[in-house]
């Protein structure tokens, strides 16, 4: 028979070499902390933005009202517009990194304008002869536009961020200094003004592409193309000299104001996002 000693001896070996071999093993790794998830903010907020800027302006059309006032024969033979300096701010909200939006106002420099027309009329006589008599009309033209905008931005490479954008308005049209110098039967001058200035609001709208160049989070220069429409500002009625009425002779529509603008402009972020914090891991043992 197995001995007690021998039992007892067994069972002390065996333990032995289980904790010889749970040592070989190693110990257990320790227990990890808890980590929240990172979060990744994308950058936004509310920001200041200011443009100077040069627009090449145009109108369609240069419309004589009232029509009864109208030759029948009234062609427009020329007519030109000069080009308008541009200085504007507004104030807007980035919501996230590729949509944004701003409102704006900018006060557009006065640029003269000429329009020269033509008809043909059987008591007009210039230098004693009947045929073609001319008008010219000239004046000049400035403006104060209020927008609210909507942009998308389309990506960011190398510090330049492109983007495309629109927006919706008002334009306090201004018509000042008008004359009208054409002939008189028989072989006269005839001289026209308008005693006043008009004013008027017309609805505005625009299209607009640009380029951003990224200095830093807070900063950002901003370089942009925009077509925009004015509306059709109109005159004051035009008094003519030498008619023998003190009534109004006529007045007249820009048919259809738009111009071509090129800007730069500066925006500066109010509150930009921080950059996100990485928690670095912790252990205990």
């Amino acid at each position: 028979m197995v001995s007690v000693k021998s039992l007892i001896g067994a069972g002390a070996a065996a333990l032995i070499s289980g904790s010889a071999f749970a040592a070989d093993l190693g110990a257990p790794p320790p227990a990890m902390a808890y980590q929240p998830p990172v979060q990744v903010s994308e950058q936004s907020g509310w920001y200041l933005r200011g443009d100077v800027g040069a627009g090449a302006q145009n109108f369609s059309t240069f419309d004589l009202e009232p029509a009864a006032n109208v030759p029948a024969s009234w062609t427009v033979n020329q007519k030109d517009i000069q080009s308008a300096s541009i200085i504007g701010g507004g104030i807007g909200y980035e919501l996230n990194s590729w949509l944004r939006f701003d409102v704006t106002g900018e006060y557009r420099t006065a640029a003269a304008f000429k329009a020269l027309g033509s008809y043909n009329q059987g008591t007009c006589t210039v230098i004693g002869v009947t045929g073609t008599c001319f008008d010219n009309y000239s004046g000049n033209f400035q403006a104060a536009v209020f927008m609210a905008n909507a942009y998308v931005d389309l990506g960011t490479w190398w510090c330049l961020t492109p983007y495309v954008g629109g927006g919706v308005g008002m334009a306090y049209d201004r018509i000042t200094g008008v004359q009208d110098i054409g002939p008189l039967p028989p072989g006269t001058v005839g001289f026209g003004y308008t005693q006043t200035d008009s004013a008027n609001w017309n609805l505005a709208w625009n299209l607009q592409a640009g380029l951003t160049y990224n200095v830093s989070d807070n900063l950002k220069i901003d370089f942009n193309y925009r077509y925009l429409n004015m509306g059709s500002p109109a005159s004051a009625d035009i008094f003519c000299q030498n008619s023998g009425t003190t009534t109004p002779c006529n007045n007249f529509n820009l048919k259809d104001m738009t111009s071509n603008d090129f800007r730069i402009g500066v925006r500066y972020m109010l509150n930009p996002a921080p950059a996100p914090v990485i928690m670095p891991l912790s252990t205990r043992g």
